[in-house]
């Protein structure tokens, strides 16, 4: 829950985007693979690893005034962790943001 919650609250503050789209990539008995895309601004490439890391702003006065509290993207990294899975940021091409993350069933 959180990890949905979080990656949804985060596109709606931040990207400048309308539309978010959820896919399941891949389901088979270890693991979902699932992509989580807006058609927001994106980010500079060099901010991309930088995006988990616990109170990294990408742009430091919309953040504050916005109220976030720079937690949710390493929320959301944590709970994938805790799944036993993996999470990637990557601009899409048509503009905005994806993140890629497996959970783990077993």
């Amino acid at each position: 829950g959180s990890i949905f919650r979080n990656l949804t609250e985060n596109a709606i503050a931040y990207s400048g985007g309308k539309n978010i789209g959820i896919t399941l990539l891949e389901n088979n008995e270890r693991y979902c693979k699932i992509r989580f895309e807006d058609d927001g601004c994106g980010v500079e490439e060099k901010q991309l690893p930088r995006l988990f890391e616990r109170f990294y702003r990408v742009d430091k006065g919309r953040s504050r005034r916005m109220g976030g509290t720079g937690l949710g993207l390493a929320i959301v990294k944590h709970a994938v962790q805790f799944h036993g899975g993996t999470i990637i940021a990557s601009n899409r091409k048509e503009g905005g943001l994806q993140f890629e993350f497996t959970l783990n069933k077993i």
